[in-house]
């Protein structure tokens, strides 16, 4: 037995150290259920962020939708008072000024 004895002590010692190494596993991950459970909640919160963002996606590209309808509407508009007031697309140019306009009213 005493050609068994050296192995027996390594074995030994490797046992030893393969609990010390699963013990020090332990403490820094903590109770395997514990560990799952909170990754589980995180792949769920990663789904509902995923689908939050995309739903806000889609609203942004309704809202710009909107906002490019809604700025078409304002320069139609805008088109139609010119029209009206008899001006055209490009800036009108400011009334002349007469030099009656600039006489003095008698006191």
């Amino acid at each position: 037995m005493t050609e068994l004895d050296p192995s027996a002590a390594r074995l030994d010692a490797a046992l030893k150290r393969l609990e010390g190494a699963l013990d020090s596993l332990m403490s820094r991950t903590g109770d395997p259920a514990v560990t799952r459970a909170e990754m589980a909640a995180l792949v769920e919160d990663r789904a509902r962020m995923a689908e939050e963002l995309d739903a806000s996606l889609a609203r942004e590209e309704e809202l710009q939708a909107l906002a490019d309808e809604a700025s078409a509407a304002l320069g139609a508009a805008i088109d139609e008072v010119r029209a009206a007031l008899g001006q055209d697309e490009t800036a009108a140019a400011p009334a002349p000024v007469v030099e009656a306009d600039l006489q003095d009213e008698p006191e």
